[in-house]
């Protein structure tokens, strides 16, 4: 179920890994299982995580993607923890400093 959860991965995914280890489970098991402990498991995640901290710095590197330069922007706090990722075509610094434009990848 965390694997479901963390990485996104199709319930026939999770499916063919339990049979890989040795356990038969049905995919429609695993719905159910998700369905059942799934807000508990993002609960406890939740709060596992670090707090961030109170000051950050937005980090910028050019990337090639299938060939294309594209702009990667971090925005790491003074831990050196990761809080958010946003990759843009083209460079817009008052977009990327925006980080509650929606447009950021969430950790």
């Amino acid at each position: 179920m965390r694997r479901y959860f963390r990485f996104q991965l199709s319930l026939r995914d999770i499916e063919e890994l339990l049979l890989e280890r040795g356990e038969v489970v049905s995919y429609k098991t695993i719905c159910r299982w998700c369905d059942k402990f799934g807000k508990q498991f993002v609960q406890r995640v939740k709060q596992a995580r670090p707090v961030p901290g109170t000051t950050w710095h937005l980090d910028e590197v050019f990337v090639n993607v299938v060939g294309e330069p594209y702009l990667l922007w971090h925005a790491v706090d003074q831990h050196g923890a990761e809080l958010d990722i946003l990759l843009q075509k083209r460079r817009d610094t008052a977009a990327a400093s925006a980080s509650s434009s929606g447009c950021w990848l969430s950790i």
